[in-house]
């Protein structure tokens, strides 16, 4: 049981419609103390029944009769002259509640995309490739001899001394006038490949 205000104030919610019975509704829906005419054409009832003017057009009202209302509202066509398109757009939104899901992404993309800029690697301007990375970079330590040896014949510091043989050999069926049908023309390069063989096969950083 509620105790009385000691301010002689009452709160309840009874209290309030009696001193402001404006907008009362019974339990057809009928505004109680509406003095409006039915807006049915030819009608002289009460019109103690609202209805919005047009989907449009929501919080504005005609006043009819219950009998009135009834046919008003069977004719009612929220979706009257609306496209496909928009029917289907209206659809989707209702399916979540007219919440649009936001699209995943990268929240470290959308931060920099705030500042502007699509692509962080802009922030770096050129010197964003410059450096390759320390996978490309990182391989065996050897001596520069070795080093060079390795790029004429175009080998791997990681293959093994069977692999850049064959490497070799490649490169002389290719070089040696004995096999290229006696094109002299890169004795020079022959020479430098012959060499470098001469550096890997000697060589202990090379497992046979």
């Amino acid at each position: 049981m509620s105790k009385p205000d000691p301010f002689g104030f009452d709160m309840s919610v009874s209290s309030a419609k009696k001193r402001n019975p404006r907008g009362r509704r019974g339990m057809s829906g009928a505004s109680e103390t509406s003095t409006r005419v039915c807006a049915h054409e030819g009608c002289n009832e009460a019109g103690k029944f609202r209805a919005p003017k047009a989907p449009d057009v929501l919080d504005d009202y005609l006043w009819f009769c219950q009998k009135h209302v009834r046919e008003y509202n069977q004719k009612w066509n929220f979706f009257e002259g609306t496209t496909e398109a928009e029917l289907n757009a209206q659809q989707s939104k209702d399916k979540v509640w007219e919440r649009t899901t936001r699209p995943l992404g990268d929240p470290e993309a959308r931060a920099w995309a705030r500042l502007g800029i699509e692509d962080p690697h802009q922030v770096l301007g050129q010197n964003a490739t410059q450096n390759p990375g320390r996978g490309q970079a990182a391989g065996r330590r050897l001596p520069p001899t070795e080093r060079r040896a390795i790029e004429i014949l175009e080998a791997k510091d990681s293959w093994t001394k069977t692999e850049v043989r064959r490497a070799y050999k490649k490169l002389i069926k290719v070089l040696h006038p004995d096999m290229n049908g006696g094109d002299r023309s890169q004795e020079e390069q022959l020479q430098e490949v012959v060499w470098a063989w001469d550096q890997i096969k000697e060589s202990r950083n090379f497992k046979d």
